[in-house]
């Protein structure tokens, strides 16, 4: 099933036709909710986990294809072909998706500034700050981070030539960029949230300079 479109932005000033200030600030309040739930909500975040679980399973296959390849007999070598099929049948979707998200975080993010700048309503713009929801996406995130960053440079400082061959190398620090990676997009999405929450609570009419 499509998701349903993300709020539109606010009409341009020449043609907003509110009746009163108390309609204007029940149309933000409406759009900016579903904006921040959008962001930072559950289905965000399942999203967002799901991909990256597809995403390291597919680099798991191609690990498992490299290691049948350095093996160079007809049997591994037709196993590494397969498995290195469904790895790059699972790395393909999973990193468009990923990207997908990073754009639609951007719409988001403009049209949050957007509506914001319409004028301030603390109660809704002190909700729509979401410290437990940001914090909840930037401590996983940081710890996936780390962990693609130990994967990797660990690996490499502990490998010995002449006893780990290029395929474990290709597969380790791999797997350790591809953790790395889907933890700073977490990682940066709770940090630009925090940011757009900071400066809307010092900034009379909640717009991100």
């Amino acid at each position: 099933m499509p998701r349903p479109p993300l709020p539109p932005p606010p009409p341009p000033a020449e043609i907003q036709a509110w009746p009163d200030r108390g309609a204007l600030l029940a149309d933000r309040a409406r759009a900016m909710r579903e904006l921040g739930r959008r962001a930072l909500g559950v289905p965000a975040a399942v999203g967002f986990w799901l991909y990256a679980l597809l995403l390291v399973i597919g680099w798991g296959c191609v690990g498992v294809a490299l290691q049948s390849f350095a093996e160079g007999m007809f049997p591994e070598v037709l196993v590494g072909v397969v498995f290195l099929v469904l790895g790059i049948g699972a790395i393909v979707p999973a990193a468009i998706l990923l990207g997908l998200g990073v754009r639609r975080d951007r719409v988001i993010r403009e049209r949050l500034r957007a509506w914001g700048e319409l004028g301030p309503d603390p109660a809704v713009d002190a909700e729509l700050r979401a410290p437990v929801r940001s914090l909840a996406w930037l401590l996983p995130s940081f710890v996936l981070a780390a962990l693609g960053l130990w994967t990797s440079l660990g690996w490499s400082a502990r490998a010995l030539p002449g006893e780990d061959t290029y395929a474990e190398a290709a597969y380790f620090i791999g797997m350790g960029c591809v953790l790395w990676l889907v933890g700073l997009l977490g990682v940066l999405k709770a940090v630009r949230h925090y940011r757009w929450a900071l400066r809307s609570a010092h900034t009379p009419t909640g717009a991100e300079s």
